[in-house]
């Protein structure tokens, strides 16, 4: 159980803009309450240094950091959660964790969305639950959920995949089957890619699927470019869709 001579780990979203030619503003997305909690922290663990200093000066624009940015702890979580995921590694999180255990609370924050969710940041939320800390998720955008509701797909049953194969033989095998899964169940199934290789998915998905099968394609979420269709496959064959390869996509199918 925690006490409170425990910090707490705040799961911080970030904007859905990092990589893309233009900024939102973070009124648009981020409740002023997320940002004051955000302000008030100054002990941080991130997947990158460079983007989490980036986001902090923008929030320190709206509301005041409570030290310096130049002062502030930014700890990076290892390369191999990024190349290996969170659940494939022996590493203790445990330690990262250590000014939570003496009192600090921490903040937990990606480079784009909700921590821990399509992106790293699972295996310090779960060290985090061991070692008695509060764990608290603040509000902000999640692609995965915008996109689930714009669909008009099952969002009862859903099931986030990931990555696909790269291999286009493995790639349309996966695809197949997780269609079929799909049909037998009405579960949808969601799945995200490189953004360079957006229109090889686009591609790999129309040849993979049934022609009944719906196809939810949502890109540049949160932005002033967003751009949300979902269509039956025999449709979205009739469009020639063309997709660009720097705006990040969610891809979401079922019947």
């Amino acid at each position: 159980m925690a006490t409170d001579r425990l910090g707490k780990l705040y799961l911080m979203p970030a904007p859905l803009d990092f990589h893309c030619d233009t900024q939102v503003s973070l009124e648009w997305v981020l409740p002023r309450h997320t940002m004051e909690v955000a302000a008030g922290l100054s002990h941080w663990v991130c997947e990158n240094a460079k983007s989490a200093r980036a986001l902090l000066k923008r929030i320190d624009a709206h509301i005041p950091l409570v030290t310096a940015l130049q002062t502030q702890t930014i700890v990076e979580l290892p390369r191999e959660v990024h190349k290996k995921g969170d659940h494939a590694t022996t590493w203790d999180a445990k330690a990262l964790l250590k000014a939570a255990v003496l009192g600090q609370d921490i903040g937990l924050l990606s480079e784009a969305g909700m921590p821990a969710v399509a992106d790293p940041g699972s295996s310090l939320v779960r060290a985090a639950h061991d070692l008695g800390l509060t764990v608290v998720p603040l509000v902000g955008p999640c692609s995965l959920l915008l996109a689930l509701a714009a669909s008009g797909l099952n969002g009862q049953s859903f099931a986030f995949v990931g990555y696909v194969a790269q291999d286009a033989s493995q790639r349309s095998q996966q695809l197949a089957s997780l269609e079929r899964l799909a049909l037998q169940t009405g579960q949808t199934q969601i799945l995200i890619e490189t953004p360079y290789r957006n229109a090889a998915v686009m591609t790999a998905l129309l040849a993979s699927l049934k022609d009944s099968t719906r196809l939810a394609v949502c890109s540049g979420l949160t932005l002033a470019q967003m751009h949300i269709q979902s269509l039956r496959v025999a449709d979205w064959k009739r469009t020639s869709p063309t997709l660009d390869k720097h705006t990040p996509v969610v891809f979401a199918f079922g019947p």
